[in-house]
Parts: structure tokens; sequence; C-alpha cells
């Protein structure tokens, strides 16, 4: 009986395993995200931090044979590329997009570069937290058996969303975010903001890279991320800049991203690869479904580049 019961719930399990599995990246990542964009900046270079992220942690745990210390390489590595971003941002005439490609660029060739001394060796993974020891079946077991980046991201959703709301902080990133003048004009240095905003938004999408390369798939290799670095700009449009809603769309792009697994993983020999393109035609769906010439995005900051 409890086998039958497996079959049938085969699938959603491997679905709901496979986006916890694959979410987490897109959750540090988005987080990142929205934080920058809620200072008035977008971040296109995020895909370059992350797989240079991803580099950085596999380099330092195989170094050290310390994954934790591999996730804090990777979020200073993270900082100081949001630093270069935000301090040439600042600049009169610079736009946010292009030097956010350039960084992207400039990110992923450095990652090539470095790491290719790194694609043998084997890394020491990221702990997990096993929360299906009650069931005796591997099913459940595996799909229960949850990274611990995972439940700090959810964690850092729900903070982000009170500290945007109730702390200082949080006021001075959403006028900073609306409005270059009124920030001006209650004494806050916008730039210096968006500059701090930059470098934590690159610091939390390392961390994502360091989830890819510790954990899942767990191992380094030049096509690790799979532009999951862009399609987080589109999560964050899709959430409304809400940390919350960026958890909750980071899931449903992580089961996106799982349904060719769980075919595959469940005996569908044919046409499941078809699915591996799921997470890339949603973010073209809500790209066209969030785009309007007569009306601006719900929640948008004003100051932002994306609505210039």
């Amino acid at each position: 009986m409890e086998e039958t019961g497996i079959g049938i719930w085969g699938v959603p399990l491997a679905i709901f395993a496979g986006a916890i599995r694959v979410s987490t990246p897109f959750i540090f990542v988005s987080l990142g995200e929205a934080i920058t964009e809620r200072s008035g900046r977008i971040n296109l270079g995020l895909e370059g931090t992350l797989v240079f992220g991803a580099m950085t942690a596999y380099a330092v745990a195989v170094m050290t044979g310390s994954p934790t210390l591999g996730v804090l390489a990777a979020m200073m590595a993270g900082a100081i590329f949001g630093l270069i971003h935000g301090w040439i941002c600042k600049f009169p005439k610079v736009n946010d997009i292009a030097i956010g490609i350039a960084m992207m660029q400039f990110g992923l060739g450095m990652a090539f570069f470095l790491g290719k001394s790194f694609i043998q060796p084997v890394a020491p993974k990221l702990p997990s937290i096993p929360l299906g020891g009650w069931s005796s079946t591997p099913q459940v077991q595996a799909a229960l058996n949850i990274n611990v980046l995972f439940f700090i991201g959810a964690a850092l959703a729900l903070f982000l969303f009170w500290a945007f709301k109730n702390t200082r902080i949080g006021l001075i990133l959403r006028v900073v975010g609306d409005s270059t003048d009124a920030a001006r004009a209650m004494g806050i240095h916008p730039d210096r903001v968006r500059l701090l905003a930059t470098v934590v938004g690159g610091s939390l999408a390392a961390i994502g890279g360091a989830y890819l390369s510790l954990y899942y798939p767990g191992s380094w290799n030049e096509g690790i991320s799979s532009g999951q670095g862009l399609m987080a700009v589109a999560l964050v449009i899709f959430a409304r800049w809400n940390p919350i809603g960026c958890f909750l769309a980071a899931l449903l792009f992580g089961g996106a991203g799982a349904l060719g697994p769980a075919l595959q993983s469940v005996g569908v020999t044919q046409g499941y690869y078809l699915f591996y393109a799921a997470p890339y035609v949603l973010t073209l769906v809500i790209l066209i479904a969030t785009s309007s010439p007569t009306r601006s995005l719900a929640g948008a900051p004003g100051a932002l580049s994306l609505t210039k």
C-alpha cells in the first residue's frame, strides 16, 4: 500500500524536493536584487556575481576544507563586485543597465579564468537538515533533506519584509528609491545609500552561487548558473519588490526547474527534457505580462532606472 501511495505521489514529491533545491539560489539573488532596486538601482551584473561567487566558494572550500569559509569568501567577493558596480554608477550620465552587463561579463570571465584549476578537485558540501527521519520511505527522506541555506533565505525574506516597513534603514532605502530629490531634502546621501544597497545585493547573490557549487549540483563548472542571475531580475519584478513575494516566486521558479528531473526520476523517458525549458518560458511570460506602455509597474521604486 505504501509503495502504491509513493507511486501516486512520486511526481509531487520530486517536484517539492526539486523546488526547494532549485529555488535556494533564486531566493538569495532575488532578495539581493530587491534591496538594490529598492534603492533605485538595477543590477544586471548579478549573473556574473553569482558565477564568481560559486567559483570563489568552491575554491576556498577545496583549499581550506571548510564550506562555511567558502560561503563567507563568496559573500566578500560579491560585496566587492557590488562595490565596484555601485562606485561606477554614481558618476553622472552612467547607465546602470550598461554597467551591469559589463560587470556580468567581467564576473563570468574572471570566474572561468581563475576557476579552471578547480574543475576536477572535490570540495566538501554544505550541511543539510534531515527532516524526513520520521519516515521509512527513501523518497520522503530525500524530499525533506533540506539545506540550511534554504531556511536562512526564508528567515531573511521575513526579516526584510519587516525591516522595509518598520526600521529607519528601510525608510531611508524606500525614500532614496522613490525620489532622489526628496532624499537629498531630508539630508540623505542617495549615492551612498545606493552604493551600500548594491554591496549588500552583490553579497547575497554570491551566497546563491556558493549554494550551487557547494550543495546543488555541488560542483564547479563554467555552465553552473544557466542564467539564474538574470532570471532573478524578472522574478523581483514579478514579486513587485516584496521580499516575501520574492521567496514565493523563487519557489515557483524552482518548481518549474524541477519538472524535467521529476518526470525523469519516475521513469518518464520521452519528452521530459522539454520541461527543462520551463523556467526560461516562465521568465519570458512574466516579462511580457508585466510590460505595458500605458501603465507603470505597481510597487516599482520611482527612481529605478527600469521605470525611466
